[in-house]
């Protein structure tokens, strides 16, 4: 199984940008899609964005425009890029990624995105 590292999280103002980074480690496993998910306090996780091993996209609506999610095959690192942040985009991040021979998925440990109005 894949071990996942995230980084980038912090204090941002609003308007503001921030690049959230997910590696992927270990050994013996094919990645393929990956994604992001965020949880809000009191609310459930939801997902932000996906991105195929072939590189195929899909955001949820309330980030389109203003998020990118891309992905570095050849470091198995997945980014989320923020830009225009809303107090309201304030989560916990947490990285997946699904992988084939074993079929599995693993999570990063989260990181804490906090947008200051």
């Amino acid at each position: 199984q894949a071990q996942l590292v995230e980084s980038g999280g912090g204090l941002v103002q609003a308007g503001g940008s921030r690049r959230l980074s997910c590696a992927a480690s270990g050994s013996g496993f094919v990645l393929n899609a990956m994604g992001w998910y965020r949880q809000a306090p009191g609310k459930q996780r939801e997902l932000v964005a996906v991105i195929t091993r072939g590189g195929s996209t899909t955001y949820v609506d309330p980030v389109k425009g203003r998020f990118t999610i891309s992905r570095d095959n050849g470091k198995n690192t997945v980014y989320l890029q923020m830009n225009s942040l809303k107090p309201e985009d304030t989560a916990v991040y947490y990285c997946y990624a699904d992988t084939v021979f074993p079929v599995s998925r693993s999570w990063g440990q989260g990181a804490q995105v906090t947008v200051s109005s």
